[in-house]
């Protein structure tokens, strides 16, 4: 779902930093992390274009049109489809290495270099990896950049390098203004690395949660299709467990039903009703039922087949839904205190975790919550500006009279048609919403 970018000059110990970073991802719930590189060492365009840079044989426009061709491929071959998957990709070096070498020292410009890479992935975070030329290049001729080549790049002298770090100095700070689309990655830098490793996975695991904190929306997917697809997973393994082997895979018979003979308004009006407001107080978790933790943890429980470990509940609720783990424990010990989810007892052998289940009677709100949650912010708005308005009333009125631009309203309900025909309309033999009209009446009708 994201894809995280390590710049800096030769010898600044980006290689370093991308493993650790890839390591601290690991706390985060991506279904995977992806290390990889720019120029590729495996593919016959990075080939050439890593060529082009030990021979310096080429003209500044020849190779970045190289590394531009390296990278668009390595984009819509490999990144794309696994940011499809929800996961997160870690690249040592991307497109603003292009803009600092070819654009900046090569003097090609990076107007020039924006336009051959512009249809490559846009790095999310982008973090600048500093340190002295003179430390680099230390590193370079004595630490193991050079103990697989005797070949040394053209551009590895102190002299060009204090030019690659000027330049990433004025660009990466906003000084040189980057044209579109690459003006949208979020940068943090400079992360000076001239102490120890202890020094910088700090640094480097500070500017990730401060990064994920924001909850930023991705630059090269729908985040919401991928949290579809991972709720597709999520139900295609409660299947596998719900159904006996051999018998007939027929999703409908574990999905419908779920809203158990209450309508979505019921649903809201009973959550509302029934939320330990004070209580959550006490704990430090949301006091309002609409909050994104309670909707994350509830509708994520809801479709975990069994009983489950807080580690597996956080690693589940994917990039799109996520929080840290730290928040998962308190919500799931104060859903546990209130009744709304039972202790189970773990049969693992010398595992000691607590495991617990989402009681039956709450499943329903459960899968609401994922149902509309492209609706979730504005449900909450809804309800704080219309505490007297029947919840009957809401969906329409969040129609008719919503703040937010038409073109954001019609997304976030097309996104409710794709997830409810997921997890079906929670009516048996119920069709699945297809129109406005027909949601409005799906929101306030209860089965008959």
């Amino acid at each position: 779902m994201y894809l995280i970018s390590v710049e800096g000059g030769d010898g600044s110990g980006k290689g370093e930093a991308a493993r650790i970073i890839s390591e601290l991802l690991t706390s985060f719930p991506f279904p995977k992390i992806h290390s990889t590189h720019e120029p590729r060492r495996h593919s016959e365009l990075g080939k050439l274009a890593l060529d082009s840079v030990m021979k310096g044989d080429k003209t500044p426009l020849e190779e970045a049109g190289l590394f531009a061709a390296d990278r668009l491929d390595h984009s819509h071959t490999i990144i794309k489809p696994l940011l499809d998957k929800g996961h997160v990709v870690i690249s040592d070096r991307n497109i603003h290495s292009s803009l600092i070498y070819q654009g900046i020292v090569g003097d090609l410009g990076i107007d020039d270099v924006v336009k051959m890479n512009s249809a490559a992935m846009i790095p999310d975070l982008v973090i600048w990896i500093d340190c002295d030329p003179a430390k680099a290049m230390k590193r370079i001729r004595s630490g193991t950049l050079r103990m697989t080549s005797n070949k040394q790049e053209y551009f590895e002298t102190t002299e060009i390098q204090k030019k690659i770090r000027q330049g990433f100095s004025e660009l990466l700070s906003g000084k040189i203004s980057v044209p579109e689309p690459f003006d949208k990655c979020e940068i943090v830098g400079p992360i000076l690395n001239e102490s120890g490793l202890d020094d910088l996975k700090k640094k480097l695991a500070e500017t990730l949660r401060t990064f994920f904190n924001k909850k930023p929306a991705p630059l090269n997917v729908d985040s919401d299709k991928v949290d579809r697809y991972l709720l597709s997973r999520l139900i295609n393994n409660l299947e596998t467990q719900t159904r006996l082997p051999g018998a007939p895979l027929n999703m409908s018979a574990v999905h419908e039903g779920w809203l158990n003979g209450k309508s979505p308004a019921q649903w809201m009006k009973f959550v509302e009703d029934n939320w330990p407001k004070e209580s959550a107080k006490e704990f430090d978790v949301p006091s309002n039922p609409f909050s994104f933790s309670a909707w994350s943890i509830i509708g994520t429980l809801s479709l975990i087949g069994g009983s489950t470990e807080v580690p597996k509940l956080h690693k589940l609720l994917g990039p799109h839904r996520m929080m840290t783990k730290r928040h998962t424990q308190r919500l799931v010990k104060w859903l546990e205190e209130e009744k709304w989810i039972n202790k189970q007892f773990n049969h693992i052998p010398f595992s000691d975790a607590k495991v617990f289940k989402l009681k039956q009677d709450r499943v329903g709100f459960g899968r609401l919550s994922l149902a509309l949650w492209p609706l979730r912010s504005t449900i909450s708005s809804w309800r704080r500006a219309n505490s007297e308005l029947e919840w009957e009333d809401a969906l329409e009125d969040i129609i008719a009279n919503s703040k937010l631009p038409s073109y954001q309203i019609k997304k976030s309900l097309n996104d409710v048609f794709e997830r409810l025909k997921i997890l079906t309309s929670g009516h048996n033999e119920c069709p699945v919403p297809s129109t406005i009209q027909e949601l409005a009446i799906w929101w306030k009708t209860p089965p008959p």
